[in-house]
């Protein structure tokens, strides 16, 4: 899937957010700049979040409890070692959503479901391509809902 353009990437995102439901994971997957953190973004958004969304570069997570349901931001690229420590199955398992950057670098134990989604930069300024990977059933209907 193709997005032209950042405001394209949002509306992807808040679509996206929109049909989020508690104990979602989302994998986030893309080389510096390639959008991730601008996607989540979008995911706060339709979920009424309000607050600045920025990268848990450092805090590796950062909650925002104030939309219709809780969003848990998270940024594995600079855990490398004791990630399994840090709890993040409890947040999975949780009654927020759990959007974490980097995704492909996490170590513990992914759930049942959850959707992966590879942001690529094309040669366009603005433009990504997108490749959602869907595990489990409740993201297999998600993604084919999407796609339409």
């Amino acid at each position: 899937m193709k997005l032209r353009n950042l405001e394209e990437t949002a509306l992807f995102a808040r679509k996206l957010g929109n049909e989020l439901e508690a104990g979602d994971v989302i994998l986030l997957v893309g080389d510096l700049g390639a959008g991730k953190t601008t996607l989540t973004k979008g995911i706060a958004k339709a979920l009424g979040i309000e607050d600045m969304i920025k990268s848990p570069t450092y805090t590796i997570v950062r909650e925002y409890l104030d939309g219709r349901i809780p969003l848990y931001h998270m940024d594995v690229y600079r855990v490398t070692e004791g990630i399994e420590e840090l709890g993040l199955e409890e947040y999975f398992e949780g009654d927020g959503i759990s959007v974490v950057e980097w995704g492909n670098l996490l170590d513990v134990e992914t759930p049942e479901n959850y959707l992966q989604i590879t942001l690529k930069r094309t040669e366009v300024e603005e433009e990504r391509e997108l490749t959602l990977l869907p595990v489990g059933s409740r993201f297999t209907q998600l993604v084919e809902k999407l796609e339409k």
